[in-house]
Order: structure tokens, then C-alpha cells, then sequence
């Protein structure tokens, strides 16, 4: 694990040196029983929301839709809501994060573990998994209506 954490923070030294700012997508997939879809990667701890980098010339959406089928099989139907800008600075000086909901999709298969995505699941807010991140879970909070929106990640 300490080697993936050294290649993340090199790529981010890059990615502050060449772009300045960044900007991530990451969707919050709700079901019909309002669970979350929530992933694990290979490459950090903790459970997080799929998502990713914008890449130039990409809409946040398109970056959004991209990810949600690479990480997780999770193909959007419909245009997914935009719900909020947060600024992640502690994390990532410069960078930002698109979160967008999406109730209307399909999964046609759940892909394997891969060398990026450890697992995948579906969780209700009252049965998180053991090592949900901070900001996911206050953003979960925030997208189902009990807190509201903050600012930053």
C-alpha cells in the first residue's frame, strides 16, 4: 500500500504542476431502495463514491458517465442532476469535484476486481461499510436529505 500512496502523490505533484486546477466527477448512484453505490480502490483506503479527472476537452458529464462504466459497470440513463461543487483543497490543493446523482441507470454486470477497483456495493446510509471516508459520508448525508450541502469536500 505505501508504494500506490507514493505513485498518487507523485501524479498529483504533476497534475498541480501542469493543470493548476482539477476537476473530478464522482456520481452518487442511488437505487430503487435509496442505497448508495460505493467502491473501494486498489490505490487508497477507504470506500468512496465511483468517479474521476475531467479530462481536456471532456464535460464533467461525460467524464462522469465514462467513469461510472469503467469503475462499476453503471451505464446512465437520462441526464444525471448535478448536485454540487465542492472545493477540495484539504485533500488536494486546486482541486474541485462535480457530484452528481443518479437514480436512472443500469448495471447490466457488476465488472470484477480489477488493478483499479478492489469491490463494489450497494449500502444504505444506516449500513455503511467499515471505512467509508469522511467527506463520502457526509455527502451521502447531504444527497438523501438530512444535512445540508456544505462547500467543501
Amino acid at each position: 500500500m505505501p508504494v500506490a500512496r507514493i505513485v498518487t502523490r507523485g501524479f498529483q505533484r504533476y497534475w498541480r504542476v501542469s493543470r493548476g486546477l482539477t476537476l473530478g466527477a464522482q456520481g452518487c448512484v442511488v437505487d430503487p431502495s435509496n442505497r448508495v453505490l460505493l467502491i473501494r480502490h486498489t490505490y487508497r483506503p477507504g470506500w468512496h463514491f465511483p468517479g474521476g479527472g475531467v479530462e481536456k476537452g471532456e464535460t464533467a458529464e461525460t467524464a462522469l458517465r465514462r467513469e461510472l462504466d469503467e469503475e462499476a459497470g453503471v451505464i446512465v440513463s437520462g441526464r444525471p442532476q448535478l448536485f454540487g461543487l465542492y472545493c477540495n483543497d484539504r485533500q488536494f490543493p486546486g482541486d474541485h469535484i462535480a457530484l452528481y446523482v443518479v437514480r436512472s441507470w443500469q448495471q447490466p454486470s457488476v465488472p470484477k476486481p480489477n488493478a483499479e477497483i478492489a469491490e463494489q456495493g450497494f449500502f444504505a446510509a444506516t449500513e455503511l461499510p467499515e471505512g467509508v471516508t469522511a467527506a463520502t459520508h457526509t455527502r451521502i448525508k447531504e444527497v438523501l436529505g438530512a444535512t445540508p450541502p456544505a462547500e467543501t469536500w
